[in-house]
């Protein structure tokens, strides 16, 4: 009996549309739910480093002396953790794939400025 039912299955792959997108030659379908890579705005970290401490693979590394913000994406795995845990919103999830990279050539190093401080008005004499 389980020849028929294997026998069945296999005519009917054969005469059936394939179930999986050829990605080179067709693009991918992209969505508002698509992950795609980490991107920072750079004016708004405040370096507390919850991104780094939410990353399940550590591929997040916050210096907050050098004021630098460093992801390894090669180590990323898109998880979007360190994005829903930002309390200033900095960090956010690009909806665009990034081309594959070499051995060392994903580490991404960004200097943080911060959030702008209110320069106090001058006083007039």
């Amino acid at each position: 009996m389980t020849y028929f039912e294997m026998t069945k299955t296999v005519i009917k792959n054969l005469f059936s549309h394939p179930a999986t997108l050829m990605y080179p030659a067709k693009p991918a379908k992209k969505t508002h739910l698509t992950r795609g890579h980490v991107t920072i705005n750079p004016d708004g970290c405040i370096t507390c480093r919850s991104c780094q401490r939410k990353c399940p693979t550590q591929a997040i590394c916050v210096e907050v002396k050098e004021k630098t913000w460093q992801i390894d994406r090669l180590r990323c795995i898109v998880c979007n953790c360190c994005v829903e845990v930002c309390p200033t919103k900095c960090l956010a999830m690009d909806t665009q794939y990034t081309a594959a990279m070499t051995a060392r050539a994903g580490i991404m190093k960004v200097t943080v400025s911060g959030p702008r401080k209110k320069e106090p008005a001058p006083a007039e004499s």
